[in-house]
């Protein structure tokens, strides 16, 4: 996988956003914030792109959405229901039709929760919601960041397809 292959799923993504004429906002961790680049990447991304976090830390999940410790109580970072309440938290945050939220070990080691590098979890909330664990097998984290990134985009553009206005 490539940026240019990113930054095309990216593309995908926004011309059919655009098309419907809904919006997104994204809250990613693992991921660094590719899955905001290539949402930028495209020309016009504000008629789309409302807003995006690198939610690296448990202060920045406070900071940037307002989570507290007692809203992620019961909750382990890098699993679905997790990587659910980021996408409807930014969702809320943003008045967005779609969320992302992107949670995982990037590599080269695992988290501290006991993932292994390249575990990955994405999810979308919006008129539908779905998440879904990848793992890559690789401890290569700039493969798995850009990996991650896609995941994503594919995980919203199949709800998209789903979701029929």
């Amino acid at each position: 996988m490539t940026m240019e292959t990113l930054f095309a799923a990216g593309a995908r993504v926004a011309e059919r956003l655009k098309s419907r004429n809904e919006t997104a906002a994204v809250a990613e961790s693992a991921a660094g914030g590719l899955i905001s680049a290539a949402l930028l990447s495209v020309p016009g991304a504000s008629a789309f792109y409302l807003g995006g976090a690198v939610v690296y830390t448990p202060r920045a999940r406070h900071r940037l959405l307002g989570l507290r410790r007692e809203d992620v109580r019961g909750f382990m970072s890098a699993t679905e229901p997790f990587a659910l309440l980021m996408a409807e938290t930014i969702r809320k945050q943003h008045s967005v039709t779609w969320g992302i939220g992107e949670t995982g070990a990037a590599g080269p080691n695992g988290n501290p929760y006991g993932h292994a590098a390249g575990h990955d979890v994405v999810a979308v909330s919006g008129p539908v919601q779905m998440a879904r664990t990848i793992a890559t097998g690789s401890s290569d984290r700039q493969a798995n960041m850009v990996a991650f990134a896609l995941a994503a985009l594919e995980l919203l553009s199949e709800q998209l397809e789903a979701a029929v206005p």
